[in-house]
């Protein structure tokens, strides 16, 4: 045990040994800190002497327990790759409970901590690649405003651990109201267990869905509301992950949130050059998690978790209606997006098609995606004073006059738009600094040196991403010709 106190207050840990299994983590040797997020310390209210207590980087390596921690791994099942797997659960992931903070319940989660019961003859590890990827791509995305698990911290060891090749082990302490997932119900559904369905939909009602809970619905139409929240939720996060280019490449059913968040990073890649058609994991030979794919993925697992919900639902009919709604909900917040990230202020007819046009001159192009975006804002801003404001978006394609006739078409629309009011929205929307695979390849390389610098570098700037931060200002440049030979699998 530890020294540190924490106010622990279990909720899902209280379900029952039908949804999780105690189960202590694995001490990781000698363990460092390898990054430390101190601005998610801050926000949870937890003490400022944290990261220099070694009894919490002992915990943090599953080394020793906090007081009051009672470690446990999750079962759920799945669907993985649109095939159902059956059980799965956490294979490398042990909750340490739930803890009172400021920012509500917070459950803590350490990845690669040891097996555990649904280990599946792994062994529970993760390494040093995996887990600083997972710790920066969690906070950017929470730095531009997308739904997500947070990360406090990593810890590292000179253990070795053998993926494609032997590398040093570490552990993320990740953050989350919840880590349940869609494979959740599908679990239970699937051996017939309806209680545990039940009992799981009243657990996210009461604990995360308040505006639900405050009414007054049998377990029908409280397994409806959960349903079309979650619906709601997820249309959300998939127009988020598009707008700003985000692939996950791994979409399966047991790494869907129940509570519409960003779960599980493993072979994830912002967007370079543009291909609507890009597939970033490089186990995914058949392309089912491509970039322009995922919005549809979503709803084929939205109809996985509606199944599981039926024999509470018990009509069809009416999950189908709920459904249903994604096909609306998601067009019209993707367009939404869109608009902003265009600086338009109202809503015009032809405003999809200017998009759509848009992305075939890029796609055809391969234009760099983050920074198109952010050229487009500078120059919006700059246009009223200077005439050659869109030179530099210009310069970043190969078929210009094309491209001149639709920069015509745009600022024909902007005419009904501030533009001074405009520019500036799009510079709070269009991010100049994204988790590019070669800045978290670059931060990596450096790590296994055992030097953590860039690491925490990255960390601060993308957590800040639509600041300028001028000096690193290369970490804003288009990717150099080595980062498309990076490849990122399911192991990474």
């Amino acid at each position: 045990m530890t020294n540190i106190t924490l106010d622990w207050q279990p909720k899902f840990g209280n379900l029952g040994e039908t949804f999780a299994t105690v189960c202590p983590p694995t001490p990781l040797p000698d363990p460092i800190w390898v990054a430390q997020n101190e601005a998610l310390r801050d926000e949870l209210g937890l003490h400022k002497q944290l990261f220099t207590d070694e009894s919490f980087l002992l915990a943090m390596a599953g080394s020793t327990l906090l007081d009051g921690s009672k470690p446990k791994a999750s079962v759920y099942s799945g669907h993985q790759f649109g095939v159902w797997a059956g059980q799965l659960g956490d294979g490398r992931a042990i909750s340490l409970g739930e803890i009172h903070t400021r920012l509500g319940i917070q459950d803590i989660q350490l990845k690669g901590a040891g097996p555990t019961p649904y280990s599946r003859r792994g062994d529970g590890r993760a390494v040093l690649r995996s887990s600083i990827r997972e710790f920066l791509c969690s906070e950017a995305m929470f730095g531009l405003g997308i739904p997500t698990t947070r990360a406090l911290c990593v810890t590292g060891s000179p253990a070795k651990v053998y993926r494609e090749e032997l590398e040093s082990a570490a552990v993320v302490a990740r953050v989350s109201p919840s880590f349940v997932r869609f494979g959740h119900f599908e679990h239970f559904a699937s051996i017939g267990n309806i209680d545990a369905v039940r009992l799981l939909v009243h657990h996210v009602v009461n604990e995360h869905m308040p505006s639900l809970a405050d009414q007054t619905l049998d377990d029908k139409q409280l397994a409806l509301a959960l349903l079309n929240e979650t619906t709601h939720r997820t249309a959300s996060l998939m127009a988020h992950w598009q707008a700003v280019g985000f692939c996950h490449g791994v979409m399966n059913t047991d790494n869907m949130s129940i509570l519409g968040l960003t779960l599980d990073y493993g072979p994830f890649q912002f967007l370079d050059g543009f291909n609507a058609n890009h597939i970033c994991n490089h186990s995914d030979g058949q392309g089912r998690y491509a970039y322009a794919k995922q919005p549809q993925i979503a709803y084929w697992n939205l109809f996985c978790l509606a199944q599981a919900l039926m024999p509470i639902i018990q009509e069809q009919e009416l999950a189908l209606q709920v459904l249903e709604t994604y096909k609306s909900l998601y067009p019209n917040t993707y367009d939404m997006r869109m608009r902003t990230k265009l600086g338009l202020t109202d809503t015009q007819a032809n405003d999809r098609a200017l998009v759509q046009d848009l992305f075939s001159l890029m796609d055809k192009d391969r234009v760099d995606y983050p920074l198109f975006w952010r050229r487009l804002s500078h120059a919006v801003c700059e246009s009223s004073k200077n005439a050659h404001a869109f030179d530099p978006v210009r310069d970043l394609f190969i078929h210009r006059d094309d491209m001149d006739a639709w920069l015509k078409r745009y600022a024909l629309r902007l005419e009904t738009c501030d533009k001074n009011r405009a520019g500036a929205d799009m510079l709070r929307v269009n991010p100049k600094f994204v988790l590019r695979n070669h800045l978290g390849e670059l931060a990596i390389r450096q790590a296994k040196t055992g030097d953590y610098s860039m690491v925490q570098s990255l960390l601060q700037v993308l957590q800040t991403p639509f600041d300028e931060h001028p000096m690193h200002e290369a970490w804003a440049g288009l990717a150099p010709e080595w980062a498309s030979g990076i490849e990122i699998s399911c192991s990474s």
